[in-house]
């Protein structure tokens, strides 16, 4: 996102609150993104529902498509504890993890939801998706490798990691269309308990 120059634009004789002011914005983005759709959404539209001069809005966002990058950003991290990996219990550490993906992906639903809906025509969307995807991954092979004491093949451990991924990926992106199969899903434990019981063979 480029930085702003220049002056707070300001209104009558007030001063604009930046922080507040570009926090509204964004949250006014997001909502009417998810509402409208990105392209059927003008920025005076925007500008209305954030209670702030359109002005403003090209102050901090030079061009509409900065204003969906910036909603990229406030995506999640999915970083996850240290306690979340327990040496000695796979089964529970994979869901422990899972819970924590599924308490981060409610937390912040309607963006993620705008964001796999934008990700066909937006190439940063995709490429923010990817990268979050990646990071799942990575996140699923430190706790197999935890909890196993990297007692598993390299290969079966990414492998392992990659699958859990993609069954949590799917979970989160289907779920706008059907909100059963999000968090609470006990199919995906299955797969869990499967996996575990694989990887924990090897291991063995």
């Amino acid at each position: 996102m480029p930085e702003a120059t220049g002056s707070t634009p300001s209104e009558g004789t007030g001063t604009v609150n930046e922080p507040a002011s570009r926090e509204r914005i964004l949250a006014a983005a997001g909502a009417l993104f998810a509402e409208r759709g990105f392209d059927a959404t003008p920025t005076s539209r925007i500008a209305e529902h954030a209670d702030v001069p359109k002005g403003l809005i090209h102050y901090y966002f030079r061009r509409k498509q900065d204003l969906l990058v910036a909603l990229v950003d406030r995506l999640p991290d999915e970083r996850v504890g240290a306690d979340v990996a327990v040496a000695g219990d796979l089964r529970g550490s994979l869901r422990r993890l899972v819970h924590l993906l599924d308490d981060r992906f409610e937390s912040s639903v309607l963006l993620s939801h705008l964001l796999w809906r934008e990700a066909d025509t937006h190439a940063a969307v995709r490429d923010a998706l990817q990268a979050r995807f990646e990071f799942v991954v990575e996140r699923f092979r430190e706790v197999i490798e935890t909890a196993l004491a990297g007692g598993s093949g390299r290969a079966e451990t990414h492998t392992a990691a990659l699958l859990l991924a993609r069954a949590v990926h799917h979970r989160h992106s289907v779920s706008r269309h059907a909100p059963e199969q999000a968090a609470g899903d006990d199919k995906l434990f299955d797969e869990i308990d499967f996996v575990a019981s694989a990887l924990e063979g090897r291991a063995g």
